[in-house]
Formats: C-alpha cells, sequence, structure tokens
C-alpha cells in the first residue's frame, strides 16, 4: 500500500507540475537583462569589427547581402537575405561587404560602436508595405541587417549551450523552420518605420529578439537531429531520455532516485542509465545535482529571495547543504556569487 500511495503521489506531481523543457531552462539559466539590437544599411566598401562579448551575438540580414569572417579574415560565411547567423559564445568577428576580401577587411575594419554611429538608421515608414524580409537592399543600400546581442553569465553554462558551435548559419530556406521565419517577419516588421519607434515596441522588439534566440538554437538542434549527429539533439528525441530530463527540469526537489526517475520514464533503471549517461554526459542524479546548484544560482542573479526559500525550492533541506553543493560547483558561497551578480545588473 505504501509503494502504491507514492505511484499515485507521483503521477499526480506530473499531471500537476509545470512542463519545464530543457531548451527553455539552458537559456534561462544564463540569461542577464534585455538583449539589444540596431537595424541598419550599408552600401559600397566597407567592414566592421566586433570584439569578443560576454553573451551571444546575431546577425540578422533583412535586405541584401554581407559576410561574415572569422579567425581574423581565414574563415569567410557569406549571409543572403532573410539569413541568420548567431554567435553564441560571442567570438570575436567581422560583418563586411559581400566582395570583401579577408585580409582587406581585417586591415580597413572599423570597430562596430563607431562605425554604427556612421551609419544611416534603417527607419523608413515607406519601405514597408508588408512585414517581411525582402531580397533588395532600400534607398540604395547593398544590404541592411540588424545586429544585436544577449546578455548570458556563463558561469555554469548548461552543457547544450556548450555544444552550440562558435557560429549557427540558419540559411533563408521557405521550406525550412516556419516559426523562424515569421520572427523575422514578425522582427523585420516592429522595427521598420520612423525611429521613435512603435507604440509596445519597448516590450514586443525584446520578446522578439528572445524568439528569434529560441528559435535558432530549435532550429540547429532539429538540423543535427535529422543529419544523425551525436550530442543533446538525439538525447532530446529519445522518448525516455527527455521524459527524464523534462521530469527532473519540471520538479528538480523532487526526492528522485535513479529507481524512481526510470518508472516514470518508462524503462528499466539499467536502461536509462545506459541510455541517458552517454547522451547527457553524466548519470541522471549527478545532473540532477549540476541543475539543482544551476537553478539555484539563476534564483540568486534574480532578486533577494532568502537561501533557505532557494534551498527548498531546487531540493536542499538546508541553506548549509545548499551552501555546500554551490560552493563547490561554483567555487564561491551562494552569498558571494549574488552579491557579484548584483554588480553585473
Amino acid at each position: 500500500m505504501r509503494w502504491s500511495l507514492t505511484w499515485i503521489r507521483e503521477r499526480l506531481i506530473a499531471a500537476y507540475a509545470p512542463r519545464m523543457d530543457v531548451v527553455s531552462d539552458a537559456i534561462s539559466a544564463v540569461r542577464v537583462g534585455s538583449p539589444s539590437a540596431n537595424r541598419t544599411r550599408a552600401s559600397g566598401s566597407w567592414a566592421t569589427r566586433l570584439p569578443a562579448y560576454e553573451g551571444a551575438g546575431f546577425h540578422v540580414v533583412l535586405a541584401g547581402s554581407c559576410q561574415l569572417l572569422l579567425d581574423e579574415g581565414r574563415r569567410r560565411i557569406p549571409l543572403g537575405p532573410g539569413d541568420v547567423a548567431l554567435l553564441p559564445h560571442g567570438s570575436a568577428h567581422l560583418l563586411a561587404d559581400a566582395r570583401a576580401e579577408g585580409a582587406r577587411a581585417v586591415e580597413r575594419a572599423v570597430d562596430f560602436e563607431r562605425w554604427l554611429a556612421t551609419r544611416p538608421a534603417a527607419f523608413d515608414a515607406e519601405a514597408e508595405a508588408e512585414p517581411g524580409v525582402d531580397t533588395e537592399a532600400g534607398a540604395g543600400a547593398d544590404v541592411e541587417v540588424m545586429c544585436g546581442k544577449y546578455r548570458l553569465d556563463r558561469a555554469q553554462a548548461h552543457p547544450l549551450l556548450a555544444e552550440l558551435p562558435d557560429v549557427v548559419h540558419l540559411p533563408a530556406r521557405p521550406d525550412r523552420h516556419p516559426e523562424l521565419r515569421a520572427a523575422l517577419g514578425l522582427l523585420a516588421h516592429e522595427t521598420q518605420g520612423e525611429a521613435g519607434g512603435r507604440p509596445g515596441g519597448d516590450i514586443a522588439v525584446p520578446g522578439l529578439l528572445d524568439l528569434l534566440l529560441v528559435y535558432s538554437i530549435r532550429a540547429w538542434l532539429a538540423d543535427r537531429a535529422e543529419a544523425g549527429a551525436p550530442g543533446w539533439a538525439p538525447a532530446l528525441r529519445d522518448p525516455a531520455v527527455a521524459t527524464a530530463l523534462r521530469l527532473l527540469h519540471s520538479d528538480p526537489a523532487h526526492p528522485w532516485t535513479n529507481d524512481r526517475l526510470a518508472a516514470r520514464a518508462g524503462v528499466s533503471r539499467a536502461t536509462l542509465a545506459r541510455r541517458f549517461t552517454p547522451l547527457v554526459g553524466r548519470p541522471p542524479m549527478a545532473y540532477l545535482s549540476w541543475w539543482r546548484v544551476t537553478r539555484a544560482a539563476a534564483l540568486l542573479r534574480e532578486g533577494g529571495a532568502p537561501l533557505d526559500a532557494i534551498a527548498r525550492r531546487v531540493g536542499y533541506g538546508s541553506p548549509y547543504a545548499l551552501s555546500h553543493a554551490f560552493s563547490r560547483e561554483f567555487g564561491t558561497t551562494p552569498g558571494r556569487y549574488r552579491a557579484r551578480a548584483g554588480g553585473k545588473r
């Protein structure tokens, strides 16, 4: 009877607990502040340098074409209309006109902030009658591009994000990733018009930029899964592993054991361990311990909740137990971490 009551309780938790997913949690665990972006036009011969950044950068080509250069111009990625280039690790790079040669672009590249100040802002209320991505640049420009960045705390990035390459290039294809194309169309529409912005734009634009990040990572995962590539893409496609991850993320404070988790995932303990560990990179309970302190770090950054409340929320019986686990993982105490994170906001 005791086992039956436990079985019923766990299924009630599964039915009514919030359904969290790994991608959302991976992003929210490292996000700090709001994203920012600038929409601009360029023509002729030009090149701009963007230094390494403690976050993620992105470029969306709204019209025309240009190129992204890495490794001091030795690696070139052509960007056309509708293309998205996400730099999830904040890698240093150059953006240049489509005809620029790598070495020459490196020599004449201008600092991005200085370059941006000389560009005409791409605000033209009459430029587009419909939202979307054009194939021709407006007002005589060769390219119209949106450049932006996300602030991230990389102290304990989720391994899913760590697995991303230095550049995620998503070429525009009408038959692929419709939600990404829709978000780009809304973003293009929301940022067109006069420089004063549209009513509610202070909420709409950051929200659409957040969608751009989520949809870009989702598109990359989908492409990886279809290609049969190793890593987190197959982990999220494996029914048992994906279910186990969802359960751990939905309720990290639950007193999980390998047996309970395997039973809820619908497989044996041995089967879950055999499938979970190679795909995720650590055994289920080790992943849970890591996720608990990572979630605690996010809660410490978000506000002033007492340490005992945070400890209970992530599955520790006391602030001391959380502090011990947190210090082992982060190399500092929760209090010092919170003070340092508060200074970065």
